[in-house]
Order: structure tokens, then sequence, then C-alpha cells
């Protein structure tokens, strides 16, 4: 949807004012933000999920993570942001 989204900002602006910057700058605008959603993606996914050959380590990182986002106003804050959606930039 944030793709649609500035996509459609993108030729509306060029059509409006017969810039092309939008339209220019669409897949590094688009790109970051897919990034940031696969970063999220990732980060939840290794806390939330064990896998093969995890050591004792392993497993004591996650569980440290799993108490920093419960404990910390930051890192819940981060949390809420990025599950309910990054913001359109």
């Amino acid at each position: 949807m944030a793709d649609v989204r500035f996509l459609s900002n993108a030729i509306a602006e060029f059509y409006r004012s017969h810039s092309s910057e939008l339209i220019d700058s669409y897949s590094d605008t688009c790109l970051r933000r897919v990034w940031k959603a696969q970063r999220f993606s990732w980060w939840m996914t290794q806390i939330f999920h064990r896998f093969p050959g995890e050591v004792p380590f392993d497993q004591r990182r996650q569980l440290a993570e799993l108490d920093y986002v419960a404990t910390s106003t930051a890192a819940a804050t981060a949390l809420a942001e990025n599950y309910a959606g990054l913001p359109m930039e």
C-alpha cells in the first residue's frame, strides 16, 4: 500500500507541476521503507523463534532481547511503531 501511495503522489505531482522529482526518487523512497520492514521482520523472527543449531548463548541473547522490549519504554515504542506500520514519508 505504501508503494501505491508514493507512486500515486509522484504521478499526481508530475501532472500537476510537470516535475519528475518524486517519480525519479520513487524507487529509493520505497526501497528505504522495504528494507526497514525487512529488518523489523527479521528482528521479530529471531526473537520469537528457535533455529536449528542454536547454542545456549543464542537462547540467552534471545531472552535478553525480550526482556529489553518488556522493560524499556524506548524498545516498546520502537516495536509498536514498526508493528503498527512505519510512518509514511
